[in-house]
């Protein structure tokens, strides 16, 4: 029938699927759910009802939709939702540049344009690979918890990077960095593994921020202040490099 909208999977009229829960985000709400039950039992309402709304919020925190990944050759993908906070133009990383002794190249040491995408604790958390490749460098580094929208946050926090390295040879470097209430970066890969474009590559719990680092020649295809969905919107296409223009309304 006309005007109707059908799912990318041909199963019939879209809708709304409600998103699974992380497993790792389960056993913290199932552990306040439990709670909640417990101090209802013994009529403590004024703990219980808290208890049941921390319960949901967990869940709400840890969700982990499904997404529809563009199949496009050449395009670079957010590896995280939130809001573009800043594109700059900076040296790598120096985790991702030196000889770690893996015999893994890293990323050469010129300057480059970084997009960084802001994670508050209302956007999905789960981190997204922005390419297909094989994962040949995870990088942890231990820091501070500033503010992850900090400029020194990139330097000077608790830290995750990630070396992805295309077919064709080309690599993309990304840096999970925790922020104030984020304490804990979850890995889901390590080195040697194969990836798909916007399969998860981990999380960061309650608020963080994701620094992708752009091949050279490569300008971003998003805006500063934009909200981006993980594994679903195109940060840049490579070896593109053009003006963005936009309008407020």
């Amino acid at each position: 029938m006309a005007g109707e909208i059908f799912d990318n999977r041909g199963r019939g009229p879209a809708g709304y699927i409600l998103p699974s829960i992380h497993p790792e985000g389960r056993k913290f709400g199932l552990a306040a759910l439990g709670l909640a039950v417990l101090f209802a039992l013994f009529a403590w309402e004024t703990l219980a009802w808290p208890m049941a709304f921390l319960a949901v919020l967990i869940f709400a925190f840890f969700r982990d939709p499904e997404r529809v990944v563009p199949q496009e050759d050449g395009v670079i993908l957010c590896p995280a939702d939130g809001e573009v906070s800043q594109i700059v133009e900076v040296e790598p990383p120096r985790e991702l540049v030196i000889d770690d002794g893996s015999m893994a190249a890293g990323l050469a040491p010129d300057r480059v344009v970084r997009v960084s995408i802001f994670i508050s604790l209302f956007d999905v958390h789960i981190n997204r690979s922005p390419v297909a490749g094989t994962v040949s460098r995870v990088v942890y580094i231990p820091g501070q918890f500033l503010h992850a929208d900090a400029d020194k946050a990139s330097d000077d926090n608790e830290r995750q990077h990630i070396l992805i390295e295309r077919n064709d040879g080309l690599r993309i470097g990304f840096t999970q960095i925790a922020g104030i209430v984020a304490r804990r970066i979850v890995p889901f890969v390590k080195p040697g593994d194969m990836v798909g474009p916007g399969q998860r590559v981990g999380l960061i719990r309650f608020g963080s921020r994701v620094d992708t680092y752009l091949p050279a020649g490569t300008d971003s295809a998003v805006m500063l202040g934009q909200k981006v969905i993980a594994g679903e919107t195109v940060l840049a296409r490579l070896g593109q490099r053009q003006l963005l223009e936009g309008v407020s309304q």
